[in-house]
């Protein structure tokens, strides 16, 4: 495969039996042969994705020492900014040439989790921030849940299984700045290659060139979205649930060409995450005497911790 497929959660949506399993045999051949779709027909409208890239922007454009203030020492990085360098792809020793910030999910204040999660923190410069970010999170919350719906059907399960396990899960919206490249970057790139952590991650940002995808022949593939579209990918903890039906690809984020180095890139991933609990067990049926689990049995809460300590984020 030397394309990633598109599909319309539009056919999902729609009250046509036919499209609707349409839909769901697309998706799923998609993530078992290349783990990525381009995806049309989400919740984002025009004017929210429009202002948050501007919210984002105004954020990153200011100083140093002004971002570095809500830099929340003892969470991993997990809510708040995390500054230029710190974060480094797992097995790689050069830290990945990006700049983020991290929203968290949004609690009612009697959740259970209120005391679990960290909170979500308010940049008191840049005004409308917060607030069209919480925005964004929640309608890419909302089209998450229906490509998982789709995938469980797929799975051959319940279409609500994944339902239980997303609502209040730990999942974080983070807009990336990759900053102009101002020197020879000495073999570190914006992001190494790299699978996700989490279910499933939703991509705003895929115009242009810059992310690859690795098939299974091992080639590089451009991965570029349309402009109305999301690129969703698999990550490993759904890769583990399903023994490696649905592919957790390994992806990267290359340096422009040279007369490029002075722009800066924009990218805001939402990594869609369960709560802690889950079980990530190989689900029944993806598994037999001929084609035995892939891996040890684990939660959700103990993976994220493993890796987060892989990726230096956690000491």
């Amino acid at each position: 495969m030397n394309k990633i497929p598109s599909v319309d959660l539009r056919d999902f949506l729609s009250d046509d039996p036919a499209r609707k399993q349409k839909f769901v045999n697309e998706i799923g051949k998609a993530y078992e042969d290349i783990g990525f779709v381009a995806l049309k027909g989400h919740f984002l409208d025009d004017a929210l994705v429009k202002e948050l890239y501007g919210e984002v922007k105004n954020f990153f454009d200011l100083p140093v020492e002004t971002k570095q203030k809500y830099e929340i020492p003892g969470i991993g990085g997990q809510r708040g900014y995390v500054g230029f360098g710190k974060e480094t792809a797992k097995g790689f020793k050069k830290a990945d040439l990006k700049e983020f910030w991290h929203f968290g999910q949004y609690l009612a204040e009697d959740s259970k989790y209120s005391d679990v999660y960290p909170d979500n923190v308010t940049v008191a410069e840049v005004p409308k921030f917060n607030e069209v970010g919480k925005k964004a999170y929640q309608m890419l919350e909302k089209t998450g849940k229906y490509v998982l719906r789709a995938l469980a059907l797929y799975l051959g399960l319940n279409e609500f299984y994944f339902d239980q396990y997303i609502a209040e899960g730990n999942s974080i919206l983070r807009p990336i700045h990759y900053p102009p490249i101002t020197q020879e970057p000495e073999d570190a790139v914006r992001a190494a290659a790299h699978g996700d952590i989490n279910l499933i991650t939703l991509l705003m940002g895929a115009q242009g060139r810059g992310l690859q995808v690795q098939n299974h022949e091992g080639e590089w593939i451009d991965a570029i979205a349309e402009p109305d579209e999301l690129m969703i990918n698999v990550g490993d903890m759904l890769s583990r649930h399903t023994n490696n039906k649905l592919k957790s690809t390994i992806h990267r984020v290359v340096n422009p060409d040279r007369e490029l180095w002075g722009t800066s890139r924009y990218s805001i991933p939402f990594f869609m995450h369960p709560v802690s609990e889950m079980k990530l067990d190989a689900l029944e049926g993806t598994y037999d005497e001929n084609n035995p689990k892939l891996y040890p049995d684990t939660t959700a809460g103990e993976f994220l911790h493993e890796r987060l300590v892989e990726l230096g984020l956690i000491k």
